[in-house]
């Protein structure tokens, strides 16, 4: 039987080979217990464009006795800002590293778009 971590890794194998295939940018977002982040990257995976999380000093300062679904929308509002910052407004694919589309990973998605991100 697979680990719940064996099942998640072969998920996130499965959607990232369907997005280099299209070469798009994409926005990947990881999660622990306790920090959520997330990055632009582009469609070659080579370079990181943008990234935010709750362990940058903007983000922390904000978060400190906030709950994890509102730390999760500043970082999705926060990676937004300076994606529109840097001049990006190109179409994303959205690879979520396995997880599930849901909680803390659903709320910087709906963040992210509600800051200007198309996806």
């Amino acid at each position: 039987m697979k680990l719940k971590k064996e099942i998640r890794i072969n998920r996130a194998k499965r959607v990232r080979l369907k997005i280099r295939k299209k070469m798009i940018d994409r926005i990947c977002v990881n999660r622990t217990s306790r920090n959520i982040y997330a990055q632009i990257i582009s469609g070659d995976g080579k370079n990181v464009l943008v990234s935010a999380s709750t362990l940058d000093k903007d983000i922390k300062k904000e978060i400190k006795d906030i709950k994890p679904m509102e730390a999760a929308k500043k970082v999705g509002l926060m990676l937004a800002t300076r994606a529109k910052r840097i001049g990006f407004n190109k179409k994303l694919a959205f690879d979520r590293s396995g997880f599930k589309y849901h909680g803390r990973v659903k709320a910087l998605a709906k963040a992210a778009r509600k800051g200007g991100l198309l996806f």
